[in-house]
Protein backbone atom coordinates (compact mmCIF):
# COMPACT_ATOMS: atom_id res chain seq x y z
CA UNK A 1 0.00 0.00 0.00
CA UNK A 2 3.05 2.81 1.23
CA UNK A 3 4.57 2.22 -2.60
CA UNK A 4 1.40 2.23 -4.44
CA UNK A 5 0.67 5.25 -2.99
CA UNK A 6 4.01 6.72 -3.20
CA UNK A 7 4.67 5.79 -6.89
CA UNK A 8 0.94 7.35 -7.70
CA UNK A 9 1.75 10.24 -6.20
CA UNK A 10 5.31 11.19 -7.92
CA UNK A 11 3.79 9.46 -11.34
CA UNK A 12 0.96 12.01 -11.25
CA UNK A 13 3.18 15.07 -9.62
CA UNK A 14 5.42 14.30 -12.44
CA UNK A 15 2.82 14.80 -15.17
CA UNK A 16 1.47 17.89 -13.29
CA UNK A 17 4.88 19.37 -13.70
CA UNK A 18 5.50 18.26 -17.32
CA UNK A 19 2.60 19.38 -18.62
CA UNK A 20 1.03 22.63 -16.60
CA UNK A 21 4.75 24.65 -16.89
CA UNK A 22 3.54 26.51 -13.81
CA UNK A 23 5.42 29.13 -12.81
CA UNK A 24 6.68 29.47 -9.35
CA UNK A 25 8.31 31.95 -7.22
CA UNK A 26 9.89 32.13 -3.29
CA UNK A 27 10.40 34.87 -1.07
CA UNK A 28 12.43 34.15 2.09
CA UNK A 29 12.55 36.08 5.85
CA UNK A 30 9.61 37.95 6.16
CA UNK A 31 8.81 39.03 9.51
CA UNK A 32 5.12 37.51 10.42
CA UNK A 33 4.76 40.48 13.27
CA UNK A 34 3.89 43.78 12.50
CA UNK A 35 5.95 47.28 13.60
CA UNK A 36 4.24 47.52 16.86
CA UNK A 37 4.69 43.89 18.15
CA UNK A 38 8.40 43.91 16.78
CA UNK A 39 8.82 47.55 18.70
CA UNK A 40 9.27 45.43 21.91
CA UNK A 41 10.32 42.37 20.72
CA UNK A 42 13.74 40.59 21.89
CA UNK A 43 16.06 39.88 19.11
CA UNK A 44 15.28 36.21 19.44
CA UNK A 45 11.89 37.09 18.46
CA UNK A 46 12.98 39.20 15.36
CA UNK A 47 15.17 36.83 14.39
CA UNK A 48 13.11 33.49 14.78
CA UNK A 49 9.74 34.47 13.73
CA UNK A 50 9.84 35.02 10.12
CA UNK A 51 8.60 32.71 7.23
CA UNK A 52 9.21 31.28 3.73
CA UNK A 53 6.33 31.90 1.15
CA UNK A 54 6.72 29.36 -2.55
CA UNK A 55 3.61 30.27 -4.34
CA UNK A 56 2.31 29.85 -7.59
CA UNK A 57 2.47 32.41 -10.15
CA UNK A 58 -0.98 33.67 -11.72
CA UNK A 59 -3.23 31.25 -9.97
CA UNK A 60 -5.47 33.23 -7.57
CA UNK A 61 -7.72 30.04 -6.80
CA UNK A 62 -4.14 28.05 -5.33
CA UNK A 63 -4.72 26.57 -1.73
CA UNK A 64 -2.09 27.48 0.83
CA UNK A 65 -0.29 24.85 3.45
CA UNK A 66 1.26 26.99 6.27
CA UNK A 67 4.47 24.19 7.35
CA UNK A 68 5.24 24.15 11.02
CA UNK A 69 8.78 22.00 11.26
CA UNK A 70 9.14 19.49 14.19
CA UNK A 71 11.88 19.56 17.11
CA UNK A 72 10.13 18.40 20.31
CA UNK A 73 9.47 22.81 20.67
CA UNK A 74 13.35 22.67 21.31
CA UNK A 75 14.87 22.82 17.90
CA UNK A 76 14.56 22.48 13.97
CA UNK A 77 14.20 25.50 11.32
CA UNK A 78 11.82 26.30 9.20
CA UNK A 79 11.73 23.88 5.84
CA UNK A 80 8.98 24.03 3.45
CA UNK A 81 7.24 20.66 3.03
CA UNK A 82 8.02 18.03 -0.44
CA UNK A 83 5.20 19.26 -1.74
CA UNK A 84 6.44 21.49 -4.59
CA UNK A 85 5.35 21.83 -8.00
CA UNK A 86 1.64 20.36 -7.15
CA UNK A 87 -0.29 24.05 -7.48
CA UNK A 88 -0.20 24.59 -3.83
CA UNK A 89 1.65 27.70 -2.12
CA UNK A 90 3.68 26.57 0.85
CA UNK A 91 4.34 29.11 3.80
CA UNK A 92 7.73 27.86 5.72
CA UNK A 93 7.28 29.24 9.44
CA UNK A 94 9.95 29.78 11.89
CA UNK A 95 8.64 30.18 15.53
CA UNK A 96 10.50 30.89 19.30
CA UNK A 97 11.95 27.71 20.92
CA UNK A 98 12.39 26.44 24.54
CA UNK A 99 14.22 27.40 26.63
CA UNK A 100 15.37 31.12 25.15
CA UNK A 101 11.15 31.69 24.62
CA UNK A 102 8.93 31.39 26.95
CA UNK A 103 5.66 28.96 27.03
CA UNK A 104 3.17 29.98 25.06
CA UNK A 105 5.51 31.60 22.84
CA UNK A 106 5.52 29.18 20.06
CA UNK A 107 1.51 28.77 19.96
CA UNK A 108 1.54 32.60 19.56
CA UNK A 109 3.97 32.69 16.82
CA UNK A 110 2.13 29.65 14.83
CA UNK A 111 -1.03 31.83 15.14
CA UNK A 112 0.41 35.31 14.51
CA UNK A 113 2.21 32.97 10.88
CA UNK A 114 -1.40 31.84 10.18
CA UNK A 115 -3.11 35.37 10.65
CA UNK A 116 -0.46 36.68 8.36
CA UNK A 117 -1.00 34.39 5.82
CA UNK A 118 -4.33 34.80 5.85
CA UNK A 119 -4.05 38.36 5.66
CA UNK A 120 -1.45 38.91 3.26
CA UNK A 121 -1.93 35.43 0.92
CA UNK A 122 -3.83 37.27 -1.65
CA UNK A 123 -0.78 39.23 -2.43
CA UNK A 124 1.28 36.27 -3.59
CA UNK A 125 -1.76 34.34 -5.55
CA UNK A 126 -3.36 32.55 -2.83
CA UNK A 127 -6.89 32.33 -1.64
CA UNK A 128 -7.41 33.36 1.72
CA UNK A 129 -9.82 31.09 1.71
CA UNK A 130 -8.09 28.06 1.05
CA UNK A 131 -5.61 28.04 3.85
CA UNK A 132 -4.63 24.86 5.33
CA UNK A 133 -2.24 24.25 8.18
CA UNK A 134 0.16 21.64 9.19
CA UNK A 135 2.98 20.28 10.17
CA UNK A 136 5.18 17.12 11.71
CA UNK A 137 5.51 16.03 15.26
CA UNK A 138 5.93 19.63 16.98
CA UNK A 139 4.70 21.41 14.25
CA UNK A 140 1.68 19.23 13.93
CA UNK A 141 0.82 19.76 17.95
CA UNK A 142 1.44 23.46 16.70
CA UNK A 143 -1.20 22.48 14.01
CA UNK A 144 -3.78 21.51 16.21
CA UNK A 145 -3.73 23.68 19.38
CA UNK A 146 -4.13 26.64 17.22
CA UNK A 147 -6.90 24.90 14.79
CA UNK A 148 -8.96 23.42 17.89
CA UNK A 149 -8.24 26.30 20.77
CA UNK A 150 -9.70 29.22 19.54
CA UNK A 151 -8.44 31.76 21.77
CA UNK A 152 -4.89 31.74 19.88
CA UNK A 153 -6.47 33.08 16.62
CA UNK A 154 -9.03 35.44 18.18
CA UNK A 155 -6.73 38.47 19.05
CA UNK A 156 -5.88 38.41 15.27
CA UNK A 157 -10.03 38.77 14.27
CA UNK A 158 -9.95 35.09 12.96
CA UNK A 159 -11.56 32.17 13.68
CA UNK A 160 -10.87 28.23 13.52
CA UNK A 161 -13.15 28.16 10.95
CA UNK A 162 -11.61 30.40 8.44
CA UNK A 163 -9.24 27.86 8.21
CA UNK A 164 -10.10 25.21 5.44
CA UNK A 165 -7.99 22.68 7.14
CA UNK A 166 -5.65 20.88 9.82
CA UNK A 167 -2.98 18.40 8.81
CA UNK A 168 -1.24 17.29 11.32
CA UNK A 169 1.51 14.55 11.10
CA UNK A 170 2.85 12.56 13.94
CA UNK A 171 1.76 14.85 16.56
CA UNK A 172 0.92 15.03 20.02
CA UNK A 173 -2.13 15.29 20.90
CA UNK A 174 -2.05 14.93 24.67
CA UNK A 175 -0.64 17.62 26.50
CA UNK A 176 3.28 18.16 24.64
CA UNK A 177 6.31 16.88 26.66
CA UNK A 178 8.14 20.05 26.50
CA UNK A 179 4.99 21.57 27.78
CA UNK A 180 4.62 19.23 30.66
CA UNK A 181 7.92 19.68 31.68
CA UNK A 182 7.67 23.66 31.26
CA UNK A 183 5.05 23.49 33.49
CA UNK A 184 6.43 21.76 36.11
CA UNK A 185 5.66 18.05 35.64
CA UNK A 186 8.14 15.94 37.04
CA UNK A 187 6.40 12.86 35.49
CA UNK A 188 7.01 10.37 33.09
CA UNK A 189 7.04 11.29 29.57
CA UNK A 190 5.11 9.62 28.06
CA UNK A 191 2.17 9.58 31.09
CA UNK A 192 -0.30 11.25 29.09
CA UNK A 193 -1.81 14.93 30.59
CA UNK A 194 -4.67 16.11 28.90
CA UNK A 195 -5.38 19.37 30.30
CA UNK A 196 -5.41 23.35 28.48
CA UNK A 197 -2.42 22.84 26.54
CA UNK A 198 -3.48 19.20 25.23
CA UNK A 199 -5.55 19.28 21.55
CA UNK A 200 -7.87 15.99 22.79
CA UNK A 201 -9.38 18.84 25.53
CA UNK A 202 -10.32 20.43 22.76
CA UNK A 203 -12.61 17.75 20.73
CA UNK A 204 -15.57 19.22 19.41
CA UNK A 205 -18.54 18.98 16.43
CA UNK A 206 -17.53 22.43 15.17
CA UNK A 207 -14.13 21.70 13.80
CA UNK A 208 -12.27 22.28 10.25
CA UNK A 209 -11.49 19.54 8.81
CA UNK A 210 -8.65 17.27 9.85
CA UNK A 211 -6.17 14.72 8.43
CA UNK A 212 -4.02 13.17 11.03
CA UNK A 213 -1.49 11.13 9.99
CA UNK A 214 0.69 8.65 11.70
CA UNK A 215 3.86 6.03 11.20
CA UNK A 216 3.42 2.34 12.02
CA UNK A 217 2.80 1.74 16.08
CA UNK A 218 4.81 -0.93 15.64
CA UNK A 219 8.09 1.81 15.25
CA UNK A 220 6.39 5.56 15.83
CA UNK A 221 7.07 7.41 19.31
CA UNK A 222 5.54 5.66 21.77
CA UNK A 223 1.92 5.90 22.14
CA UNK A 224 1.37 8.49 19.21
CA UNK A 225 -0.61 6.36 16.95
CA UNK A 226 -2.81 5.60 19.81
CA UNK A 227 -3.50 9.15 20.83
CA UNK A 228 -4.17 10.35 17.03
CA UNK A 229 -6.51 7.17 17.57
CA UNK A 230 -8.15 8.26 19.91
CA UNK A 231 -8.90 11.59 18.67
CA UNK A 232 -9.98 10.51 15.47
CA UNK A 233 -12.64 7.98 17.32
CA UNK A 234 -13.75 11.07 19.64
CA UNK A 235 -14.38 13.38 16.65
CA UNK A 236 -16.63 10.59 14.85
CA UNK A 237 -18.28 9.93 18.04
CA UNK A 238 -18.64 14.04 18.82
CA UNK A 239 -20.24 13.85 15.44
CA UNK A 240 -17.61 16.28 13.36
CA UNK A 241 -18.33 15.52 9.64
CA UNK A 242 -14.82 15.70 8.20
CA UNK A 243 -12.34 13.81 9.69
CA UNK A 244 -9.55 11.25 8.55
CA UNK A 245 -7.02 8.96 10.33
CA UNK A 246 -3.93 7.10 8.39
CA UNK A 247 -1.96 4.98 9.86
CA UNK A 248 0.93 4.57 7.25
CA UNK A 249 2.81 1.01 7.43
CA UNK A 250 6.54 0.73 7.59
CA UNK A 251 7.22 4.78 8.38
CA UNK A 252 8.64 5.61 11.83
CA UNK A 253 8.36 9.20 13.71
CA UNK A 254 11.20 10.48 11.63
CA UNK A 255 10.41 9.07 7.97
CA UNK A 256 6.62 10.07 8.38
CA UNK A 257 7.32 13.38 7.39
CA UNK A 258 8.06 12.22 3.73
CA UNK A 259 5.58 9.35 3.66
CA UNK A 260 2.90 11.45 4.27
CA UNK A 261 2.95 13.72 1.10
CA UNK A 262 1.01 11.22 -0.62
CA UNK A 263 -1.84 12.02 1.22
CA UNK A 264 -1.98 15.54 1.94
CA UNK A 265 -2.66 17.07 -1.69
CA UNK A 266 -5.58 14.62 -1.96
CA UNK A 267 -7.11 15.48 1.27
CA UNK A 268 -6.69 19.37 -0.24
CA UNK A 269 -8.54 18.80 -3.15
CA UNK A 270 -11.39 16.50 -1.34
CA UNK A 271 -11.67 19.35 1.31
CA UNK A 272 -11.17 22.29 -1.51
CA UNK A 273 -13.61 20.20 -3.69
CA UNK A 274 -16.59 20.05 -1.07
CA UNK A 275 -16.65 24.01 -0.87
CA UNK A 276 -17.32 24.39 -4.60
Amino acid sequence: MRLFLFLTWVTLGGLLQANAETKTAVETGISYYDSKALATATEYQKEQCKLDIYHVVDAPAAPTLIWFHGGGLTGGHREFPNLKDHGINLVAVGYRLSPKGELPCFLEDAAAATAWTIQNISKYGGDPKKVFVGGHSAGGYLTLMIGMDPQWLKPYGISIHDLAGLIPVSAQVTTHFTVKKLRGDTGDSLRPIIDEYAPLYYSAKELPPICLITGDRKIEWKSRVEENALLDITLTNLGQPMHEFHEMPGFDHGSILNGSMPLIEPFIDKVVSSKK
